[in-house]
């Protein structure tokens, strides 16, 4: 803001510098002619051609006519011009009359101050509307980052930033959402453990005592023994519930996901896809193909659903070869299948069913950065959306389907 507000201090000394110049330098004795002798001249000449009486004194510029008399005829000191009337040769003398040009100057100094006014008001229009409420919202990246989120982002009325302030708020509000999300699963997470290993507790001390018991010879006869043993396997049994009921409540959905549904032309949604991924692959020198499909409504989330189709594109990218990606719309009953195929598959057959699961990654995603979740959520917001996802392997093509319902 503070450099911006220099350019305003340079302009106007700049402007001002020029106008000192222009009015210094520009020469204050031209003068021109103000050209009234002509007419002068020419309403002479006519009244000589009417044989009227002529009075110098109505004459602004006319010093004097004269008939040629003699050889002094030619010779004047005045301005003069020669005339030839019904005959005779007539001198008509005049003195011109000049003004100073100071018009041009006016003219010049107008100009310089009119552009210098548009300017300034062109660059004060971008400062109160874009510069400022920029300079305004700057910081709030910032305090996103940091963890700021509790305090709601002032509006503005901006054309400009209006909407960019709306989706930082919209962000803001998530990451709070999710913030909170994580600590109430954090907090019944902690409240579950600390309870079952409190319930865990009981029969492991049990089976300790049984153990002691053992090991110190207290059960003499072979069936105080066997059913000290019962009891230890009974314990045991007892702690692999709590086990399973701790592993089951931690491997519980994780995510939550807000779905509004509504009918899309499959076509929206194929387009920004094209849009997006088109220019990209064409870079990495991949062949990327859309074939020709029939448009239709679709039941889905159009921007979830974009989302389920920039997670497949990507991996797409990630794990194949690439030299080609395809995608084929197809029908089938009241559903319409979108599949998203791509060259160079190095996944075995065995794996194909847990390429879905939660942080379950490949063997051919050694050296790719991931998490294991893309594939996951996928199927989550398809199964959200009423829709579903699968895979298949066909002539060494990675294909992934989508199913989505129409809308009949």
């Amino acid at each position: 803001m503070k450099k911006y507000d220099k350019i305003f201090i340079w302009i106007t000394f700049l402007f001002s510098a020029i106008l000192i110049l222009i009015n210094l330098f520009f020469p204050k004795n031209m003068t021109s002619s103000t050209g009234i002798f002509k007419i002068e001249t020419n309403r002479i000449i006519q009244e000589i051609s009417n044989e009227n009486e002529i009075n110098i004194d109505d004459y602004q510029t006319i010093s004097g006519v004269y008939e040629c008399l003699g050889d002094s005829f030619y010779s004047s000191e005045n301005p003069c011009v020669f005339r030839e009337i019904h005959g005779k040769l007539y001198r008509i003398e005049y003195r011109e009359i000049t003004q100073k040009n100071t018009r041009v100057l006016q003219f010049v100094n107008f100009i310089a101050i009119l552009l210098f006014v548009i300017l300034f008001s062109v660059l004060l229009y971008i400062r109160q509307t874009m510069i400022k409420p920029f300079n305004e919202i700057s910081e709030l990246p910032y305090m996103l980052a940091k963890g700021n989120l509790t305090a709601p982002l002032k509006e503005t009325k901006s054309r400009y930033f209006g909407k960019f302030i709306w989706g930082l708020d919209m962000l803001r509000e998530e990451l709070e959402k999710s913030r909170h999300r994580e600590l109430e699963r954090a907090k019944r997470e902690k409240t579950a453990i600390l309870s079952i290993s409190h319930d865990i507790k009981t029969p492991l001390a049990a089976i300790k005592l049984y153990a002691k018991a053992i090991a110190g010879s207290l059960y003499s006869d072979a069936e105080k023994q066997r059913v000290s043993a019962e009891n230890i396997n009974t314990k045991a049994d007892e702690i692999e519930r709590y086990v399973s009921e701790l592993t089951s409540k931690l491997s519980g959905d994780f995510m939550e996901f807000h779905i509004q549904q509504k009918e899309e032309y499959i076509s929206a949604v194929i387009n920004k896809i094209y849009a997006y991924y088109s220019d990209k692959l064409k870079i990495l020198g991949t062949d990327f193909v859309i074939k020709h499909y029939a448009d239709c409504l679709i039941s889905c989330d159009p921007e979830r659903l974009e989302e389920v189709l920039q997670n497949i594109m990507e991996n797409a990218i990630k794990y194949g070869d690439g030299k080609s990606i395809c995608i084929k719309i197809s029908d089938e009953e009241d559903c319409k299948l979108i599949t998203i195929s791509n060259s160079g598959n190095t996944l075995p057959d065995m794996e194909i069913s847990h390429i879905f699961d939660s942080f379950w990654r490949g063997s051919n995603a050694e050296k790719v950065n991931g998490n294991g979740l893309g594939l996951y959520i996928c199927r989550r917001l398809m199964n959200e959306m009423n829709g579903d996802i699968y895979a298949e392997i066909q002539k060494n093509m990675f294909c992934i389907t989508i199913v989505c319902r129409k809308i009949v």
